[in-house]
């Protein structure tokens, strides 16, 4: 009695999960014994059996062949497939050759099996979207009035509290006010290693937290979260039919009214003209009908967007539909933003040269620095942190508005500033630390000078820092055969040169405005064609949408960013770039082989219909079986 209450629901199950799965093996038991039965002689019995195949194999089809017909006049692949079952039927029931009407369940039961196998297909992808929302919770704790409450998500607003336990999924965005912990942000931006959270940090929804327990503040809507986003650019991906799905399915209608009209010429005429009977004629229009009918066709594509799009998500690249996938595999050149695309996009120290003690300066820039809340100066305080160096608090600061701070150290006053401001003051400008000075401003970084009592003590270069992996991807990039490389930023032209050198970019555009960078984009168009658009920021939107590929940077990127983009990868990661172009050729050369190997066998079966002897279960094998051919070729993009 137990197995039997557990086997229902779980057949209940299986039945509304793979319908068209379970159709198609229903179709082919009943087929089976429908044919067992014939060849005993038990034809009522065996008439009985097929005509439920038929039913059961052939209904979604009907329907949907019926549907377009009644509703948007038109014919499709569905319909002709049931008129050349139905036909041979018909036409077996006529002679008495009760195995004609097998031959028609063939048809149906192959049909039935490309249509699963093409469910199949959309089922993969859509477990992308299943993974997604298994990493969304229903519930929060929230903190209100100093107590904590399991709530709803939908309940939860903006400046509302949660806490976060160890190993719970967090449950929505939102920036770290009080506790650390490292979090698993695999299933949304990809990265394979835990990353530390701490008081300041965005966390995101869905990823998975670690040891720590972590207190939230929710600075968006819950339903604007990064994995909500993530999970409608999924859907509208499904959805979308990229160009090359679309002529297909355009070309379909017209060519399957050209088909039936063919087909009722070939029924009619061989008997006037050729001196065929009419039982001949009608099995071969039925023959015609199923072997030109453009199944495997319309099976060359969209499997093998779906499947492509599914693989990158795999790696953290979210394609936002098919023809993204099928543009990226086109592009000749890249332009990227600078700031937050091939630079971190903040401001550290790297490099001091110290008249006498490189931890004096450091301690004495952080004291004031500590007083301002300038990029620059927390750059400065950061360096003194990591390096544990501790400072006597500066007291009396005073910021001169872009010039520097003063300010008071046990009495005695220090500065930290421009050159000219420091120097104005204090004494000891040795002709190295000006050399050195010049020296990094001629490389873009921006230099701060230090004074105590009235010496000078040294200089600090900061400067925002190059990815770490910036220089390796765009060399991959060329490697792959991408023909430009450029920059595109709106800072000043001796910082984009330098960073330029260090990693290896073709083009520098500096000091542009948004409109500037979306006319830039225009004139590589006119050049290359295809050209891709790497940015994260606000700015960077209009050029995102002018671009034939737009390419945010998901984890920081702004959210017009993100939404203006065709392409988002997930973990800033820009060796990703590689597969993702990579990814873009080999969909496209899949699609060309099953058109061409679609079409070629369509050809085949056509000449051994009418120069041949070909029965129909041969024309339906060979149709059908094309077609499950260019669908299983559509999968080989699951693949890495």
């Amino acid at each position: 009695m137990v197995s039997a209450s557990l086997s229902a629901p779980r057949l209940s199950s299986l039945v509304k999960d793979h319908p068209d799965a379970i159709a198609a093996f229903t179709c082919a038991v009943l087929v089976l014994l429908g044919w067992q039965l014939l060849n005993l002689g038990w034809i009522g019995l065996a008439v009985l059996i097929l005509t439920a195949a038929y039913v059961i194999g052939g209904f979604e089809s009907a329907r949907e062949g019926l549907t377009t017909l009644f509703k948007e006049k038109e014919l499709d692949v569905d319909l002709l497939m049931i008129v050349a079952a139905l036909g041979a039927a018909s036409l077996g029931l006529w002679r008495r050759e009760y195995f004609m009407i097998v031959d028609g369940a063939v048809l149906i039961l192959i049909f039935a099996i490309s249509g699963a196998l093409e469910g199949y297909a959309m089922q993969r992808t859509e477990r992308s979207i299943r993974g997604l929302m298994s990493l969304t919770t229903d519930t929060a704790w929230a903190i209100r009035g100093g107590r904590t409450e399991m709530v709803p998500i939908a309940a939860l607003a903006v400046g509302d509290q949660v806490l976060v336990k160890p190993g719970e999924l967090v449950p929505t965005d939102g920036l770290v006010i009080e506790g650390a912990s490292t979090l698993n942000q695999a299933p949304i931006t990809g990265e394979s290693i835990p990353v530390e959270k701490t008081i300041g940090d965005e966390v995101f929804a869905g990823t998975i937290n670690g040891s720590g327990a972590l207190r939230l503040k929710i600075h968006q809507p819950p339903e604007s979260s990064l994995i909500q986003r993530v999970i409608r650019l999924v859907q509208q991906a499904q959805t979308e039919a990229p160009p090359s799905q679309q002529f297909i399915e355009r070309f379909e209608r017209g060519y399957a009214k050209v088909i039936v009209i063919t087909g009722i010429l070939l029924a009619l005429l061989p008997p006037f003209l050729l001196g065929w009977g009419w039982e001949q004629t009608i099995y071969r229009a039925l023959i015609f009908l199923v072997v030109a009918s453009p199944c495997a066709l319309m099976a060359s594509i969209m499997p093998a967007l779906l499947s492509g799009i599914a693989n990158g998500a795999r790696r953290g690249i979210l394609f936002k539909n098919g023809a993204q996938l099928e543009r990226m595999g086109r592009v000749r050149a890249i332009a990227f933003d600078k700031t937050g695309t091939l630079t971190t996009g903040r401001v550290e120290v790297v490099g001091m040269l110290a008249v006498q003690s490189a931890q004096s300066l450091l301690q004495v820039a952080a004291a004031l620095e500590s007083l301002s809340e300038h990029p620059i100066g927390e750059a400065i305080v950061r360096a003194a942190r990591q390096q544990n160096l501790t400072w006597t608090e500066a007291v009396n600061g005073q910021a001169q508005a872009g010039q520097g701070i003063t300010g008071e150290i046990n009495h005695q006053t220090a500065v930290v500033g421009k050159a000219a401001f420091v120097q104005s003051q204090a004494q000891g400008a040795s002709p190295a630390l000006i050399q050195q000075s010049q020296q990094w401003e001629a490389e873009g970084k921006t230099v701060v000078w230090v004074a105590y009592g009235d010496q000078v003590l040294g200089v600090i270069a900061v400067a925002d820092t190059v990815r770490p992996t910036a220089a390796r991807a765009i060399a991959q990039l060329k490697r792959l055969g991408v023909e430009q490389i450029v920059m595109l930023t709106g800072d000043n032209a001796r910082t984009a040169q330098s960073i330029a050198q260090q990693i290896g970019v073709d083009q520098v555009h500096a000091e542009l405005l948004p409109e500037d960078k979306v006319d830039v984009i225009r004139r590589l168009q006119k050049q290359y064609q295809t050209v891709a658009m790497v940015g994260d920021g606000i700015n960077d939107a209009p050029a995102l949408a002018q671009a034939s590929v737009g390419i945010a940077m998901g984890a920081a990127g702004s959210d017009v960013a993100l939404e203006t983009a065709d392409v988002v990868l997930m973990a800033d990661r820009l060796e990703q770039l590689e597969h993702a172009i990579r990814l873009g050729r080999r969909a496209q050369h899949v699609v060309k082989q099953n058109i061409v190997f679609a079409l070629g066998f369509v050809v085949i079966l056509l000449v051994s219909n009418f120069a041949g002897d070909l029965t129909l279960p041969l024309g339906v094998l060979g149709h059908e079986g094309s077609t499950v051919m260019v669908t299983l070729s559509g999968l080989r993009l699951l693949r890495n």
